[in-house]
């Protein structure tokens, strides 16, 4: 994730959400001495930033999404249609039925081992924040500008990485303005 590569996207980028590899000695310690850290000196969080903590397991990445939106309102046009155009026509029972049918098929199991973790950055009133439903609260990774905010975003996962320096398996996605 050098600049240069960053360059190539031509478009304003206005969420970032990272996939990592869990794994727990590393992500945990480092969660455990990161929040010591903040209490200990403080930072100051826009009251305009939503932030959940996450209570239930394997639902990292329904959180991130939720972050994402949350904080992104703005930007997201929202239609008058829940569904397509396309399915609207359908009958109503049978649709919510298929559709419950079909997540419960693909959901893991509540004690499923899943050892992959999802994390949201967005930019709140010139702030980039981190919403990470495992830890307590938003961290403040800084000052960022619509214009700055993937290449800030990038230096934040690039300490991900470095903290796990064996493990190959980490994931961005980046959300665009249409």
């Amino acid at each position: 994730m050098n600049k240069a590569s960053l360059s190539f996207l031509p478009i304003i980028i206005i969420i970032i959400i990272i996939i990592l590899q869990c794994v727990i000695c590393t992500y945990e310690s480092f969660r455990q001495e990161e929040e010591a850290k903040i209490k200990a000196q403080g930072q100051e969080v826009s009251s305009d930033v939503y932030f959940m903590k996450q209570t239930i397991g394997n639902a990292c990445g329904t959180i991130g999404l939720i972050h994402a939106v949350a904080n992104n309102q703005r930007h997201l046009e929202f239609g008058k249609y829940q569904y397509s155009p396309a399915v609207c026509f359908y009958d109503a029972d049978a649709r919510d039925q298929n559709e419950l049918s079909a997540h419960l098929s693909s959901a893991p199991s509540l004690d499923e081992k899943v050892d992959l973790h999802f994390i949201a950055f967005v930019n709140v009133e010139g702030h980039l924040y981190e919403l990470d439903g495992r830890k307590p609260f938003p961290i403040v990774h800084g000052k960022t500008t619509e214009d700055t905010f993937l290449e800030d975003s990038a230096e934040v996962c690039k300490k991900f990485m470095a903290r796990d320096p064996q493990e190959l398996r980490f994931t961005v996605v980046a959300l665009s303005k249409a």
